[in-house]
């Protein structure tokens, strides 16, 4: 396995589209990084230059050392697993595992031993004389899959391979390449848009914006300390809820002030946001954070407010509710207990330990 770096990597396409902007980056040898953000911000273009399948127009590319940028993708001694899944359907699923290592002209009976091998680790050894289309999407993504291993790269790169799949092989096939990870001991990079699958599979993320890596942390990282406002709102599910407003400082304490709502806020973070007194900022509180006063434990003054509600949505174990302050539209995500009518009016409590403060102009964390 392998350790990869960029050094301030960038791809720009004819007419000056800026696609990667300056991207650094060190993967660890058998590390599992997965590459998240939404849809044109730059992370498949990412993998495919690592790949060799997209050019380089600035930086440089290392794999195991070797700086890569001139080497053309047969020799970087990676594995691919495409969204599409790419199988071949005129051969079997023995066939399409063992195409590669035919082409670099293993020996049969070495070629057999690793297509056997990857189909039991994959559980599709009953599988190997069906063609593609006799097979279910998730058992094409095993097969996808299963080429890659059978070649022991010195890295796998996964492009969106979930995306085609129903909820429900989403999240089994989730597992099962997070086993594979586990097992194989290999280093992985992952692409996808979806934030669930970034949270519960990467060792760390990074999360990418316009091009631009944003930041890279461990999954609980990001959730607790975003470096800014785009991936505070974007990881997290329901997103986090954002308020405008100003800080104002009070005889009683250091108070954010929404303009239909004023609650006060932590002391430890008091001390940085007083210095922004009268001036605007940007609140941010997880939907998990925000609770109905109902059933809510006791809370220090100042961390209350009212908010009409406009949706209610049961999830079974929890509830989550739309509402309404008059000025910001907001989700709270409460206990399965709660009876919440629409268009009531709703006493909720705010974790205000839990919250973020963001400059309004620049996006970045204040505190």
């Amino acid at each position: 396995m392998a350790k990869v770096i960029l050094e301030h990597v960038g791809k720009v396409y004819p007419g000056d589209v800026v696609a990667v902007s300056d991207a650094s980056l060190e993967i660890e040898d058998r590390e599992f990084v997965v590459l998240v953000g939404p849809s044109g911000c730059g992370k498949s273009t990412t993998l495919r230059m690592v790949a060799g399948l997209e050019e380089i127009t600035t930086g440089a590319i290392y794999i195991d050392g070797k700086k890569v940028n001139d080497v053309p993708p047969k020799d970087r001694d990676i594995a691919m697993v495409f969204q599409n899944y790419a199988l071949y359907p005129h051969m079997t699923v023995y066939k399409n595992m063992a195409f590669g290592l035919k082409l670099r002209r293993y020996p049969k009976a070495e070629i057999d031993q690793r297509v056997r091998e990857a189909a039991e680790i994959l559980g599709i050894q009953d599988l190997l004389d069906r063609k593609p289309k006799a097979l279910s999407g998730g058992q094409r993504q095993r097969v996808a899959v299963g080429r890659a291993i059978v070649r022991k790269p010195k890295a796998f790169l996964f492009d969106e391979p979930l995306s085609n799949l129903d909820a429900k092989m989403r999240v089994q096939m989730r597992t099962e390449i997070s086993k594979l990870h586990t097992r194989l001991a290999s280093t992985m990079i992952y692409v996808t848009h979806d934030q669930v699958e970034a949270m519960t599979m990467g060792d760390r993320i990074v999360v990418m914006k316009d091009g631009v890596i944003q930041q890279v942390a461990t999954p609980m990282e990001l959730y607790n300390r975003p470096a800014n406002q785009f991936v505070a709102g974007f990881i997290g599910s329901p997103p986090m809820n954002f308020f405008a407003g100003q800080i104002e400082a009070k005889p009683d304490g250091v108070f954010f002030q929404e303009g239909s709502f004023s609650v006060r806020v932590a002391d430890e973070q008091a001390g940085v946001l007083a210095a922004r007194t009268g001036r605007p900022v940007v609140f941010g509180i997880r939907p998990e954070d925000v609770a109905d006063a109902l059933y809510a434990p006791a809370s220090p003054p100042g961390q209350r407010i009212t908010a009409r509600v406009e949706v209610v949505e049961p999830m079974g174990a929890e509830v989550c509710v739309y509402l309404h302050t008059g000025r910001h539209a907001f989700i709270a995500r409460v206990g399965p207990q709660s009876t919440i009518e629409v268009n009531e009016s709703l006493p909720l409590v705010l974790n205000i330990k839990k919250a973020h403060f963001f400059h309004p102009e620049t996006g970045m964390t204040i505190v």
